[in-house]
């Protein structure tokens, strides 16, 4: 089996997306790859099984994983879960046809039977919606006001608990109501991927929460 390092520096929505092309490079060509990821994301890989150990300096090759055909994103009929599919399948020389419409997220069996964060500090399982009003400054056509957060926030008064996440590094506006929990910066990465297992929506800019979702 060939020895694939593939390697990614963006943040955990291309990650996510990454997972998609991993899958489908497995299920078009099984058993002819051992694939090692190395992205700033690791839990995302967690309970991976298309994740293989090896040494780095074992790799048969080393591939920059991109994704070029966000370039022609006002031209052709594509989706973001398309572009490392597509680059994988020209630096690979191989056909990859696209496989299920999201990623691949695996929990491990002690995650599954474990109660949501929103239970454990309300001391029972409330119904939620996650919100992430924050935002990244690079990419302005991701930016929604956050007044209008607040708004929803205040019209579901009360009918809904909202849990507003964040990671740090990025400008989350604090969010106020008795019918929001606040956890910025309060969440690992992995809580925020648990977390979303048990949320019932969830209200957010073009982000990874709302590939997660």
């Amino acid at each position: 089996m060939e020895k694939l390092l593939l390697k990614n520096g963006l943040s955990p929505g291309d990650t996510l997306m990454l997972t998609a092309a991993v899958r489908d490079l497995h299920a078009a060509h099984p058993n002819k790859f051992l694939t090692k990821l190395e992205t700033t994301n690791a839990e995302i890989w967690q309970n991976n099984p298309y994740v293989a150990d090896f040494e780095t300096d074992e790799a048969d090759s080393v591939i920059e994983c991109e994704y070029p055909l966000i370039a022609k994103s006002n031209e052709l009929p594509y989706h973001f879960i398309h572009g490392f599919r597509k680059d994988l399948e020209e630096k690979l020389d191989l056909s990859i046809p696209q496989g299920p419409f999201k990623g691949e997220i695996y929990f491990s069996e002690q995650e599954l039977q474990a109660d949501s964060l929103v239970k454990n500090i309300k001391g029972q399982e409330i119904p939620f919606w996650i919100i992430v009003a924050g935002m990244k400054t690079d990419f302005t056509a991701k930016l929604w006001r956050e007044e209008y957060y607040q708004e929803i926030v205040n019209h579901y008064q009360d009918k809904l608990l909202f849990v507003q996440c964040g990671g740090r590094g990025h400008y989350h506006p604090p969010l106020a109501g008795d019918n929001l929990l606040n956890l910025v910066g309060r969440t690992s990465l992995r809580d925020f991927i648990n977390l979303m297992r048990h949320a019932v929506g969830v209200i957010c800019p073009v982000t990874f929460a709302m590939h997660l979702s």
